[in-house]
């Protein structure tokens, strides 16, 4: 890596995690100068039980002291409402299912923590994402590469991050196993060593989350059907059904024994549709049923890492693989459509539940391409409801 060699202020965010603070160690060890800064992004509620941001500050300040390091705090919640919160709610009313995580990293991590860094006369910022970034000679350009550990690789969520920001970017734990990061936090004596990993975005943290919707998003109850047109019970309000959900649908007790074979009247449920026109819900009995199942999806606002969109044609033979959601396997696909508005991806197999404001990530081997928001996602033919608009 360029900067490996050379000696650089740098700015790592510490989250209060064994991540970041094993980053600034690392960091430190190399000989760089380490400056740790806490983001603070949320503060509606932050003294709730569901939300850390009081401990997990407690805990950066702690590493900061072991490790010898100063550290600052800085609140970026106003930025955080504006840039993350109101766009998570925008689309949950619309029907869909946002990643506040990628815009996180792209509006807050990557640009207002960045902006703060390089006020500090900061060469480079650091995160605690296991993820990697590489300089290409032939191409001038600088790659998100996915992190060595495929169990954490977080590449998915920062696939938003341009040249300008890799640039200044060092992730010094994308090189190593989880496992390792836990050895070393243990043996230089970390205060947060054991520390369990985060599970969620502080505003909605270990809260039931839609009790957490309830208090921002309004809702219009209306009629859950099936495949043949049953209405089988009422749904709370669409923006609070995913595609793929199987639990919180409340039909407890509904049967198909047209399920298929392994299935029948004990085959789970599950959310396949969400029709905003008719504010209707539809569901669908086994996890296999082709309502679930896309060989195709469209996306738009899409972001490259290089600032160029992948070629039309450009495939699996090339090497081409995309996520649909963060913990699947890659998928291979071939871009059969790309411009201005967005791009087609045809998939060699078919995806499970592809759900409209989800993030689909292009990948060449361990090369993050960058990707787009899923608009929609193609059923297959006589199988999907007369009227789907999500």
């Amino acid at each position: 890596m360029e900067t490996a060699t050379k000696k650089h202020r740098v700015v790592v965010g510490l989250s209060g995690g064994v991540d970041s603070a094993v980053s600034a160690w690392l960091l430190k060890q190399q000989g760089h100068e380490v400056i740790g800064l806490f983001m603070k992004n949320w503060e509606d509620d932050d003294d709730s039980a569901y939300c850390s941001t009081r401990q997990d500050w407690l805990d950066a300040a702690s590493v900061a002291d072991v490790i010898g390091i100063d550290i600052e705090h800085v609140n970026f919640a106003a930025d955080y409402k504006d840039r993350v919160f109101a766009e998570f709610l925008r689309e949950y009313s619309a029907g869909r299912t946002p990643n506040p995580d990628v815009l996180c990293n792209a509006e807050i991590k990557f640009k207002a923590f960045l902006d703060h860094a390089m006020r500090l006369g900061a060469e480079h910022i650091a995160t605690g994402h296991y993820a990697r970034v590489r300089h290409n000679p032939a191409t001038g350009l600088h790659e998100l590469l996915k992190g060595l550990d495929p169990l954490k690789d977080q590449s998915y969520f920062l696939h938003r991050l341009n040249q300008a920001q890799l640039a200044r970017t060092m992730f010094p734990v994308g090189e190593l196993p989880k496992t390792e990061v836990r050895r070393i936090a243990a043996e230089i004596g970390l205060p947060n060593a054991r520390k369990k990993d985060s599970t969620g975005i502080c505003f909605i943290g270990e809260r039931p989350f839609r009790e957490f919707l309830n208090r921002y998003l309004s809702h219009q109850p209306g009629p859950i059907k099936d495949d043949r047109g049953r209405t089988l019970g009422e749904h709370v309000g669409l923006s609070f059904y995913t595609l793929g959900q199987r639990k919180g649908i409340g039909i407890g007790g509904i049967k198909d024994k047209r399920a298929p074979r392994g299935g029948g009247e004990h085959a789970p449920w599950f959310v396949a549709r969400k029709d905003m026109a008719s504010n209707t819900l539809h569901i669908v009995q086994g996890h296999d049923h082709p309502w679930l199942l896309a060989p195709r999806l469209t996306a738009d606002d899409m972001s490259w890492v290089s600032g160029r969109a992948p070629a039309p044609g450009l495939g699996a033979h090339g090497g081409l693989a995309a996520k649909t959601r963060y913990r699947q396997e890659d998928a291979a696909c071939a871009v059969t459509a790309v411009d201005a508005a967005g791009l087609t991806l045809d998939f060699t197999e078919d995806q499970w539940a592809v759900t409209p404001g989800q993030s689909v990530v292009l990948y060449q081997g361990e090369v993050c391409l960058g990707g787009a928001v899923i608009a929609s996602a193609a059923a297959h033919e006589g199988r999907k409801p007369a009227s789907v608009s999500a």
